[in-house]
């Protein structure tokens, strides 16, 4: 395997990590995001759902205060993502990203999914969570929901449970995705391979940094030339950092009565159609362009 120095971003690249929060913040946040899980899938917007909720988190928190401001702002815009950005003090990047995607126009990446993904990262954090254990956490919500790498690194980069270094490893694997197996990336950034390259008394100027732990680099060795799920499953195992949590497919058989109903439609119109033709008393000019509003076929 080819070893490469990794090639860094300048200092200047690196976004700015806002400060992290008491735990009873990530407690109610934790708190808040599962209340909108539950009901985000519903028939309420958004608008109502924050105002209903804002008064069930503690309000000795920074958590209604923000809440108030994105309700203000979701008044006027009709999106939370703006408003989160601007509130880069309180959620991270990352948080804002998803929210971001959410709201796309695309519609792949659902706000209900969203809000489960902040809910587990919430309670993670509640856990004393490492930089590594997160990051794979991250990294895989990204991987499993097919989300940009470019801009969902950047945003991870900046999480403030990161440090320098941590973040310019980030922003510098944005570059690399695609190119370098991710086991290899991670294996050649553990206190593994540095072990191993001391072991056979070989130079490690120039490589690093060793941001992985001596469990990571040997999980990552092992799942090489795998499928990167291996490596996420062995990881989440060992690591024990939250499931990433994936979104549902959709009940097919509430679909199946309406479906039902509007071909019966379909066929009694058709039905119709054929008994006038018989009777020999079928007026063909109701389909004339003139005349289309007197139709009252089914769509």
């Amino acid at each position: 395997m080819a070893h490469r120095k990794h090639r860094y971003t300048s200092a200047a690249d690196v976004p700015q990590r806002g400060p992290a929060l008491d735990r009873e913040e990530y407690v109610e946040q934790a708190h808040l995001f599962a209340l909108l899980h539950e009901q985000a899938g519903g028939q309420f917007p958004i608008q109502e759902l924050l105002e209903q909720l804002r008064h069930e988190v503690l309000a000795t928190t920074r958590l209604p205060m923000a809440m108030e401001y994105l309700l203000t702002e979701v008044k006027h815009s009709g999106l939370l993502g703006p408003a989160m950005r601007q509130l880069a003090h309180y959620f991270t990047p990352f948080q804002t990203y998803l929210i971001d995607q959410s709201e796309s126009d695309t519609g792949r990446f659902q706000m209900n999914t969203a809000f489960r993904i902040m809910e587990a990262e919430a309670k993670y954090r509640l856990e004393d969570a490492e930089p590594a254990g997160m990051f794979f956490f991250q990294f895989e919500v990204l991987c499993r929901n097919r989300l940009s790498y470019d801009r969902g690194l950047t945003a991870i980069s900046s999480d403030p449970l990161y440090d320098a270094s941590w973040s310019r490893w980030i922003l510098a694997l944005r570059a690399e995705i695609g190119l370098v197996d991710i086991a290899d990336l991670v294996f050649i950034s553990s206190s593994h391979y540095r072990d191993r390259m001391v072991a056979a008394k070989q130079s490690i100027d120039g490589k690093g940094p060793f941001l992985f732990g001596e469990k990571e680099g040997r999980i990552a060795l092992a799942n090489r030339r795998k499928d990167p799920l291996y490596l996420f499953s062995a990881l989440q195992r060992h690591l024990g950092y939250p499931a990433v949590p994936r979104p549902k497919l959709a009940d097919k058989q509430q679909e199946i009565i309406p479906q039902l109903a509007r071909r019966i439609e379909r066929l009694e119109a058709r039905i119709q159609l054929m008994e006038e033709e018989r009777r020999a008393s079928l007026d063909i000019t109701k389909f004339y362009e003139q005349n289309k509003h007197r139709l009252k076929l089914p769509e």
